[in-house]
């Protein structure tokens, strides 16, 4: 099955008319995206967008043998004119099957917001599943039979549709992702690429032509990940995104509850007001058996409040008892955590703090954390497979 994105880009495109954000004002050049529209196999056009006969002759391809042009969702704007010799465009009843003369079949499947989704099948058996704007599956069944060869999906503005997706088997690793409905609320470039390659997915710019069934490279989504940064510079968001398509994640809260402080609750409470409905909470710094362990991801925020907790136990922030072997019973528990990081089999992202660039503790316990922490960040991100510090909301890699 042969398959051009005539355009990748959000109902208004990339840049959006008239819209002075810095994204638009970037996506100039190789980063200017139309309307999402799909030419399968040059007999089927999903979704009709303003130009698209001429976004078909750039790619070296026609729309002349076009059977069957279907929509996704409500069309926004004005009106699109039909290039002559087009059927009209339509949409497919949810759950109803189409068979093309071209050999396709075509079955339409319900979405959780208004438009439809389709799942295409070609003569050979390739499969590909296309799905709207702002839209996510509702009519998928649990255990899905076979994953689909393509997914080409709303995969930042909707990354829980890719996590249905894999809860019922229909995305597979195999399977390739493709991010489209592109817009300006996501940045571009490099950004995108690293955001959606933590989705195992990846964006591509209109007018690519992809063959679906053929080997392909599927993104490597890093199995262990330590998000640092400073206070209020955006971290704990980053590590969520991370594993926001995942069907499963076991959110770990090291801090544990504080009764009677309201900050602290209103804290928490922000916290899980962002996470998706589907995910599990822990309130532990047992972290060690949940490593050792078999499950889903791991989201562990954070491990200063962890250290905080382990010198609490060893009587670290005593200076008696720090030099009498509390020394000694941390540097035990944070190898043990460490070589649990090493061996774990899980994916695990895992959030800290900086506190190393700032004004220096007036106290020696102050400077003992401080020290013990930087130790820790260090000898955790040796184990892991991409390290990011974020500044000022922005992720860079620092390692990945």
């Amino acid at each position: 099955m042969e398959l051009t994105l005539l355009g990748t880009g959000a109902p208004l495109g990339l840049p959006r008319p008239d819209c002075p954000c810095a994204v638009c004002a970037l996506s100039r050049g190789p980063r200017v995206r139309a309307a999402t529209a799909l030419l399968v196999d040059g007999a089927l056009l999903l979704d009709l967008t303003p130009g698209a006969a001429l976004a078909a002759a750039r790619s070296g391809h026609s729309l002349v043998g076009v059977r069957q042009v279907l929509l996704t969702h409500p069309q926004a704007g004005p009106p699109v004119e039909v290039p002559a010799g087009l059927p009209a465009a339509g949409r497919v009843p949810d759950g109803r099957e189409l068979t093309l003369i071209s050999g396709h079949r075509v079955r339409a499947v319900p979405m959780d917001a208004p438009g439809t989704g389709y799942e295409v099948v070609s003569a050979d058996g390739e499969r590909l599943l296309y799905l709207p704007p702002g839209g996510a599956p509702a009519g998928l069944p649990d255990g899905h039979r076979v994953p689909y060869d393509l997914v080409v999906a709303d995969v930042t503005g909707r990354p829980d549709a890719l996590a249905r997706l894999r809860a019922t088997g229909a995305v597979g690793r195999a399977t390739e992702v493709i991010a489209v409905h592109l817009d300006h609320d996501v940045p571009t470039g490099p950004e995108l690429d690293r955001r959606l390659a933590a989705a195992g997915a990846r964006a591509v710019p209109d007018g690519t032509t992809l063959y679906v069934g053929d080997y392909h490279e599927v993104p490597e989504v890093p199995r262990r990940t330590l998000v640092t940064g400073g206070a209020r510079s955006g971290k704990s968001v980053e590590a969520e995104r991370r594993l926001e398509t995942f069907p499963e994640v076991l959110y770990v809260a090291t801090g544990g509850g504080r009764e009677g402080d309201p900050e602290w609750a209103e804290r928490v409470g922000l916290h899980r007001e962002r996470r998706p409905s589907s995910w599990r909470t822990a309130e532990t710094c047992d972290l060690v058996p949940l490593l050792d362990g078999e499950g889903p991801a791991l989201l562990v925020d954070c491990l200063s409040l962890w250290l905080t907790d382990a010198m609490d136990r060893v009587g670290a922030w005593d200076d008696g008892t720090w030099e009498a072997g509390g020394r000694e019973a941390l540097r035990e528990r944070t190898a043990e955590l460490v070589a649990a990081v090493r061996a774990t089999a899980r994916t695990v992202v895992a959030v800290t703090n900086e506190t190393g660039s700032g004004v220096v503790p007036a106290t020696a316990a102050g400077r003992r954390f401080r020290d013990e922490l930087g130790r820790l960040n260090a000898a955790f991100a040796d184990e892991c497979e991409q390290v990011l510090l974020v500044v000022a909301g922005q992720a860079l890699v620092l390692r990945g």
